[in-house]
């Protein structure tokens, strides 16, 4: 099961466009892989599976929400 907050639950309405891009874009499919493993780690945290400090935590969530805006770039044409 994914983690919550998966790329194609950010996403919805995208999945066909995220799966152009990630098999035409290399740079794209890297935003994907980095978003999918520090989202993993969010999740970790948050079940406590991976405690870390809040700060570590925190600075996790500022980095995927900086990769999910370069995303949503990227389905936007920009």
């Amino acid at each position: 099961m994914a983690a919550p907050h998966a790329i194609h639950e950010e996403f919805p309405g995208d999945a066909d466009r995220i799966h152009q891009l990630k098999m035409t874009d290399g740079h794209f499919a890297r935003l994907l892989e980095e978003y999918d493993r520090i989202n993993d780690q969010v999740a970790g945290a948050e079940s406590r599976q991976a405690p870390m400090s809040d700060e570590a935590e925190t600075d996790l969530r500022k980095r995927r929400a900086r990769l999910k805006d370069e995303i949503a770039r990227a389905l936007a044409g920009g």
